[in-house]
């Protein structure tokens, strides 16, 4: 486990690549920047940490309540046919979290998204509203700041 007076930053490479939406009381929620997929991201706010099981065992049972969380959130706003829901870190060593609204008609169906096709930019209006709408079904306060 992580020495806890370490300092946590977001990983470059996921900061260049994603949108605050706000802080959980474990995590960071981030919107990935592909509009071909509605598609977040978890971040535990914790330093050193690749492996879910690096957290502790109260960090693991809180990581998986805000995975729900979205998760239900990112349903409801979506109305998605299938959620995928997974913890890869290959590229990224810093532990996160993809939790991404899945439909039939995507572009990658029924295969993963990654390198299915090049990314897409969101549109500023449709990405706001999209992470209005999350903030207010994940319980995330709007005086987080702008998303961008």
């Amino acid at each position: 486990m992580p020495e806890p007076s370490a300092a946590w930053s977001l990983h470059p490479q996921l900061a260049k690549d994603t949108i605050n939406i706000g802080d959980l009381p474990l995590s960071r929620v981030l919107v990935i920047q592909d509009a071909n997929y509605p598609w977040l991201l978890l971040v535990p706010r914790r330093p050193g940490v690749a492996e879910i099981i690096d957290l502790d065992e109260v960090e693991q049972a809180q990581l998986m309540t805000e995975i729900a969380r979205v998760g239900r959130a990112l349903k409801a706003v979506t109305e998605c046919d299938k959620l995928n829901i997974a913890a890869l870190g290959n590229v990224v060593p810093q532990l996160h979290v993809h939790v991404i609204a899945r439909r039939t008609s995507d572009a990658a169906w029924p295969r993963p998204v990654w390198g299915a096709v090049a990314p897409v930019a969101h549109d500023p209006r449709e990405v706001e509203a999209f992470i209005r709408a999350l903030r207010k079904r994940i319980w995330l306060a709007s005086d987080q700041g702008p998303a961008f």
